[in-house]
């Protein structure tokens, strides 16, 4: 019993013969010689070209790997430029604010009353007001306004729309 199988049930397999036997054409021979000429000489001419187109895509392979490496390298590099740049600059930033309090605080403690009135004594010579010196004004208490004689003019920013518009209201 063969179901669709080359290939027996018993105990030891044994591959089922073809019902037919293939028919093999032959053609007839041309020279040989020359063949095996050419097939020896492309053999010999392909195996030195196939090793060597290996060793460049393994050469190329290897550039690449490189150049990738060194791609990442440099951008550590670049980055740890930056970063070093970032905290000097931070060291320099935390120095001037440092810088600017403690002239703040000398500023505070130069303004207060007692020197700045040394100060005017000192350097500029001047003294304190005595009664002597005070003289009193008296205003009327009625305010007077005046109206303005100037005519206030709007629309000198206005675009040239909108200027069509007023003198078509008649504004």
């Amino acid at each position: 019993m063969a179901y669709n199988s080359r290939y027996q049930y018993e105990t030891s397999p044994r591959k089922l013969q073809p019902e037919y036997e293939p028919i093999k054409k032959k053609y007839p021979k041309k020279s040989t010689a020359r063949k095996i000429n050419t097939n020896t000489k492309s053999k010999a001419k392909t195996k030195p070209k196939r090793k060597l187109k290996m060793q460049v895509k393994m050469l190329a392979y290897v550039a690449i790997g490189f150049i990738i490496l060194f791609a990442i390298s440099y951008r550590n590099s670049v980055i740890n430029e930056k970063f070093s740049e970032i905290k000097s600059l931070q060291s320099d930033l935390a120095q001037v604010e440092k810088e600017n309090e403690q002239l703040e605080v000398n500023i505070e403690n130069n303004l207060n009353l007692q020197t700045v009135e040394q100060a005017a004594k000192e350097m500029l010579g001047m003294q304190k007001l005595e009664n002597s010196q005070t003289v009193y004004i008296n205003l009327p208490k009625q305010d007077y306004i005046e109206p303005a004689t100037e005519e206030i003019v709007q629309g000198e920013n206005e675009n040239w729309f909108q200027k069509v518009i007023n003198f078509i209201t008649g504004k």
